[in-house]
């Protein structure tokens, strides 16, 4: 096995390596212990359920890469998508306008980069931990999302609405267009701007950055802003595809999401990482899921695995940076 990872490592890089062996794993396995797994209504499935859980995983990226995190990624998806709801109930309801809904999704996208801002102002000027901000982040935003809805779910929408969540475009799902759009610009985002230059700079070293002259408040409230707006994406794809909003959908999505990201490279404690990688190994993860399913496994189990699977990512992890440290006193 460690000859076929050093292999890949070689071919496609360091940070390719790791998801490129786990979905080759993935296919093999299941392709072994089930017959349908290599269908197209696995991958039709797969398709179709991976996009909402990318762009959370988009959202959680950035804060992570400079050393913080996210919490607050689902529940502000959630009141992003209850914003497009109330525009679009406000305006007709079920004969609400394309123009409604246009207006709805600038709302929601407004509402998600707000509550990114708070949380990046709170974190960059009070150097509160961002665990800590964005855990009370969230239990806000969930308090709110169930006061306003009395714990219901907020449904009817126009059936314009639906082709968002469920059609397809020479038979590619909208929802996975919108994720591999998003994949681009975060790409670019990192790879090609300052911000992602700087970005990088405050995973590693957040106060020799800030003796270089760059203003890491700045970037870490732009950071943060850009996590909420991907978030409010996120719940407008939910919202189309479940054709309602409630504050509790996506709930589980977040540990997802942390393992998507530590799977595909991504530094826990910020500095390293990129997007390719971690777009590889949430399809490993969906794979994992819908094999799963495909053997009759409940879905508490698949959840099950994803923990354990995060665990083994951590250990392994710190066996490879303890044999690499070893290795170098060696020479």
């Amino acid at each position: 096995m460690s000859t076929i990872v050093e292999s890949f490592k070689k071919r496609f890089g360091a940070e390719m390596a790791g998801p490129l062996v786990s979905l080759i794993a993935v296919v093999i396995f299941f392709s072994i212990a089930s017959p349908q797994f290599l269908s197209q209504a696995t991958f039709g499935s797969v398709a179709f359920q991976l996009p909402e859980l990318g762009l959370l995983t988009l959202a959680m990226l950035l804060p992570i890469l400079t050393g913080g995190l996210n919490l607050a990624i689902t529940f502000t998806a959630n009141i992003a998508g209850l914003t497009v709801a109330w525009v679009l109930q406000a305006n007709g309801g079920i004969d609400a306008t394309p123009a409604a809904f246009a207006l709805g999704c600038v709302c929601a996208v407004a509402v998600g980069a707000a509550a990114g801002v708070i949380m990046g102002l709170v974190v960059a000027y009070t150097r509160a931990h961002p665990i800590l901000v964005s855990l009370s982040m969230m239990i806000f935003v969930r308090g709110l999302g169930e006061f306003l809805t009395r714990g219901g779910d907020v449904s009817g929408f126009p059936d314009f609405v639906q082709p968002l969540g469920h059609g397809s475009v020479l038979g590619i799902p909208v929802p996975l267009i919108v994720l591999i759009v998003c994949v681009g610009l975060w790409h670019v985002l990192l790879t090609r701007t300052k911000l992602g230059f700087n970005t990088y700079m405050i995973g590693s070293n957040i106060e020799a950055t800030r003796y270089s002259g760059i203003s890491t408040r700045r970037v870490v409230v732009l950071v943060y802003t850009l996590s909420g707006a991907m978030c409010a994406v996120a719940g407008i794809i939910m919202l189309a595809r479940f054709n309602s909003v409630r504050v509790g959908h996506g709930e589980s999505y977040l540990l997802i999401t942390v393992l998507a990201c530590f799977l595909g490279g991504i530094n826990p404690f910020g500095g390293f990482g990129r997007v390719l990688p971690v777009f590889l190994a949430l399809v490993v993860l969906q794979l994992l899921s819908s094999g799963l399913n495909l053997l009759g496994a409940n879905q508490h189990l698949a959840t099950a695995v994803w923990g354990l699977l995060l665990v083994g990512v951590m250990i392994l992890r710190w066996v490879a940076s303890h044999l690499k440290f070893l290795n170098s006193r060696k020479g």
